[in-house]
């Protein structure tokens, strides 16, 4: 349970109408986080529909100058962008990313006693027990973009690059 957000904290959400950003937003607010989130202006008005308190318009707005000692990142890019992050979060924070993230930042992390995470999904027992709850709760509901039969995965993939708002789904 590293990188999990507690009520009370800040959390800055980088993306967040994608896939695993909308649900991020949800689950920060559902244990009590003030929400600050990244998106693009089309979608800014489905993040806040998901309970995020600030929502940054990252096409307009530099976030490092809307949003400072934060708690926790997602960040969805990685690179450059994780790098960036770091300037937002408090000394002690965490940064939890969807990819890699360069040796420089882990050094800057480290001298800052902020920890860095991947996302590693190893279903548990306990983990899908809280899910479940916040989506019987109606605190948590995953948003599905598209659907696509299992043999139409290239067209999944190609959609995928449309940055649809939510998830892609293939059916089997």
């Amino acid at each position: 349970r590293h990188g999990r957000i507690q009520s009370g904290q800040r959390a800055l959400i980088h993306a967040g109408a994608g896939g695993v950003g909308h649900l991020a937003v949800q689950i920060a607010k559902a244990v009590g986080a003030h929400v600050v989130s990244t998106a693009s202006p089309d979608k800014l008005d489905f993040v806040r529909s998901l309970g995020a308190d600030e929502v940054i318009d990252y096409t307009r707005d530099d976030f490092t100058g809307k949003v400072s000692n934060v708690d926790l990142v997602l960040d969805a890019f990685g690179g450059d962008h994780a790098d960036k992050s770091l300037k937002v979060l408090r000394d002690g924070g965490v940064l939890v990313s969807l990819l890699n993230v360069h040796d420089a930042t882990r050094a800057k992390a480290s001298a800052r006693g902020i920890r860095i995470e991947r996302i590693s999904v190893v279903p548990d027992r306990e983990g899908l027990v809280e899910l479940a709850q916040l989506v019987e709760g109606k605190k948590l509901s995953p948003h599905v973009a598209k659907t696509f039969p299992l043999d139409e995965a290239g067209a999944a993939q190609a959609f995928l690059a449309t940055r649809p708002i939510g998830k892609v789904v293939l059916t089997v």
